[in-house]
């Protein structure tokens, strides 16, 4: 059935649902983004109460969560006065009695209430003095001739929030709207969107059905089933998306061929001062298969701290030189883009290729000179800031663009890169927050991933250390242990929002205590905070990487563009403070030499469980993958970095972490789909190219609607 979207039942405002009207309408927009029928719709349960179990009284424990009783009610009683009045009854079953209490709305209660009537109770058991009791349970008064059937009690429970509730709306509220709804849709109101071989192949109910059985279902099998069916669908959009957008630039996108690997590639490969890992080689083939066919690369290089990517992405921009093209590298500041420079151009020292930078701070006659030799083709790579991306910047013929902690970057930022010239060039982003694989699947898959996953050898394992208060004297030891052998120690103070005078705060008392721990002369300090200027800040860290100074104290200023192979120790202050990708990161900034290196965390005594979980698993790991594994259990998709821009997290029922399996399935079922029929053209996918077309489960349509 062809889906005429504008048509839809479901498109009707929700002020037009029985039991919503104008108020109610405003506020469920305000509170939930409920605008209409389908939204109400897509408003899942986030949690069941099964209540198709019966307890008896005698068999309540302390290990009871909750109980669903049926009895008789008697002694109803209505203490207090006014604010303080309390409703008390009891309901007694075959095998003993409980004591019903009610603090709020006992006038009404007792109205409601009919002594010596049945009734079903449902509730949280309270124990005091080895009595249990239920206070504020739900009932259900029972009719003598009805029988009562324990079936389809599985009731959903809703979110939402204070002002709602205000309104009658909580979960309760929420539910009823839902079961009006209902009365309204019909299957005809839900056509088929999945093509009719992937719904048998993966076994899935129909839509409708789908629908009703998440909301109202009748039994926890068909409450499985709904789920799997909405879940799977969800990441199948997603995938059919970027699987036709990878298609489309393979399809559509001519690229570069860089046909030879001449003097700059092997005069590089031959000066190396070590062999690469296995993972690099791994890599570079990867990215040498991409250049020779003709078709544009756009492939995301992972690799954990000092796994050596600059080097892969320095041999990748050589293979376009060799071939005659220009290469581009981005970094997301000005330090960095310093830092890379400088590698650079220690590493092509004698193979000659030109390098130069372009920052913010390359102003008059030097940039106007930059700017022309570029265009001349006078320089073979340009490291730089977003400064690249403007337009005065003329390549002569850019074949390949590097971009380095690309989630720094915007997409529209990105993509001006391409426009640099008539043909997109080849791009490779590369980023050291390590990215778990289902993440990677769904925000980058239409990007081939690459991953270097092997630390250079000489490289030893940083030892970390979770340390709680009673051992800062020893903590202090360690430090002055590791300076007397020549190494230098960072001390790093989590500074949330460096405009808050508390923290800063933090940060100075922190600074104070480790002067008196570290007299001068004996001892040189270094301090790097954000409210420092930029010029302040390159100078305290060049100090520091010249072992002019001894210990750098610091807030995660540093945490990126920092490279000194002398310094063994990391302290992280308050490290319950900060998320996992980023004590990560933090971490990675020692262990850069060939001398063993430490992290230590310190924490007070008192800490969340999340809070455990994380330290722990700093103590139990160095492996980033793992690590952004754990992270995204903890913290969801919506906070790892990099994924807020990307437009396809806003899930509505399926969760990365938990459904990855699932996700891989979805993704090889819209790969199929895809490979069969490219344009959704055959009949069978009729119905999965009009709801694409649609927008139905585009969020951005949704926005659209907020004036």
């Amino acid at each position: 059935m062809v889906l005429h979207h504008n048509r839809n039942i479901l498109d009707t405002p929700i002020e037009y649902l029985k039991g919503v009207g104008p108020k109610r309408g405003d506020i469920l927009k305000k509170e939930l983004r409920i605008f209409t029928f389908g939204d109400l719709l897509e408003h899942y349960p986030f949690r069941y109460i099964d209540k198709t179990q019966l307890h008896t009284v005698s068999a309540i424990d302390v290990n009871t969560s909750t109980v669903q009783l049926r009895g008789y009610i008697s002694n109803i009683q209505l203490m207090g006065e006014a604010r303080r009045k309390r409703l008390t009854a009891w309901l007694r079953d075959k095998t003993g009695r409980i004591q019903l209490v009610w603090f709020k709305g006992a006038s009404y209660m007792k109205n409601y209430l009919q002594e010596g009537k049945e009734y079903l109770v449902y509730g949280k058991p309270n124990s005091f003095n080895r009595t249990f009791s239920l206070p504020h349970p739900e009932l259900e008064l029972i009719d003598n001739t009805q029988d009562v059937s324990l079936t389809n009690r599985i009731q959903p429970v809703y979110s939402s929030t204070d002002k709602l509730t205000r309104f009658n709306l909580d979960s309760r509220g929420i539910y009823r709207l839902i079961q009006t709804l209902f009365t309204k849709i019909q299957a005809k109101d839900l056509p088929e969107n999945l093509p009719e071989s992937v719904r048998k192949n993966y076994k899935l109910i129909p839509r409708f059905e789908a629908y009703k059985n998440i909301h109202l279902p009748a039994n926890e099998a068909s409450r499985k089933q709904a789920e799997l069916r909405l879940k799977f669908e969800e990441f199948f959009f997603i995938q059919v998306k970027l699987v036709q957008k990878k298609n489309f630039r393979y399809h559509k996108l001519n690229g570069y061929v860089f046909p030879k690997l001449a003097e700059h590639f092997h005069g590089f490969y031959k000066k190396l001062p070590f062999e690469l890992t296995g993972a690099q080689k791994r890599v570079l083939k990867e990215i040498r298969r991409d250049t020779l066919v003709g078709k544009q690369m756009n492939r995301l290089l992972q690799g954990d701290v000092g796994s050596g990517k600059t080097i892969v992405a320095l041999m990748s921009m050589l293979m376009a030189i060799d071939s005659g093209f220009q290469a581009c590298m981005m970094a997301p500041t000005e330090l960095l883009a310093q830092q890379h420079l400088n590698s650079i151009t220690q590493f092509v020292e004698g193979i000659g290729v030109k390098v130069d930078i372009l920052t913010g701070s390359v102003k008059g006659r030097a940039r106007r000179n930059l700017l022309e030799k570029l265009e001349l083709g006078m320089i073979d790579i340009l490291v730089g800031t977003h400064a690249l991306i403007e337009d005065p910047v003329v390549f002569q013929n850019l074949g390949i663009s590097v971009i380095d902690e690309q989630h720094r970057f915007g997409v529209a930022q990105r993509a001006k890169l391409w426009e640099k010239n008539d043909q997109p060039p080849h791009v490779l982003v590369m980023t050291a927050t390590p990215i778990p694989r289902t993440l990677a699947m769904t925000v980058y898959g239409d990007l081939d991933v690459s991953v270097i996953d092997e630390l250079p050898p000489g490289r030893k394992a940083i030892q970390t250390m979770h340390w709680r208060e009673s051992k800062r004297l020893q903590m202090l030891g360690f430090l002055k242990k590791e300076i007397a052998q020549g190494r230098q120690v960072y001390i790093v103070y989590p500074l949330i929002n460096e405009s808050e005078t508390l923290n800063y705060k933090d940060l100075m008392d922190g600074y104070e205590s480790v002067q008196r721990a570290f007299p001068q002369p004996e001892y040189q300090i270094s301090i790097v905070h954000g409210q420092m200027s930029g010029y302040a800040k390159d100078e305290e860290m060049m100090r520091f990487k010249n072992k002019e100074t001894q210990i750098m104290v610091a807030t995660t200023v540093i945490e990126v563009g920092v490279d000194v192979p002398n310094a063994t120790v990391m302290v992280i202050e308050s490290a319950e403070r900060f998320g996992l990708a980023q004590l990560h990161q933090l971490r990675g900034r020692v262990g850069r030499g060939g001398n063993q290196s430490y992290c230590i965390l310190m924490t007070g005594n008192k800490l969340s469980a999340e809070g455990r979980k994380r330290l722990a698993t700093m103590v139990e790991t160095t492996d980033g993958f793992k690590i952004s594994e754990v992270d995204l259990q903890l913290r969801g998709p919506g906070n790892i970095e990099g994924t807020q821009q990307s437009g396809v997290l806003n899930l509505r029922i399926a969760d990365i972490a938990k459904d990855n399996k699932l996700l891989q399935v979805a993704r090889t079922a819209a790969a199929k789909v895809i490979e069969g029929d490219p344009k959704l053209e055959k009949p069978e996918n009729q119905n999965l190219k009009q709801y694409l077309q649609s927008g139905a489960n585009d969020e951005k349509s949704k926005w659209s609607r907020i004036s």
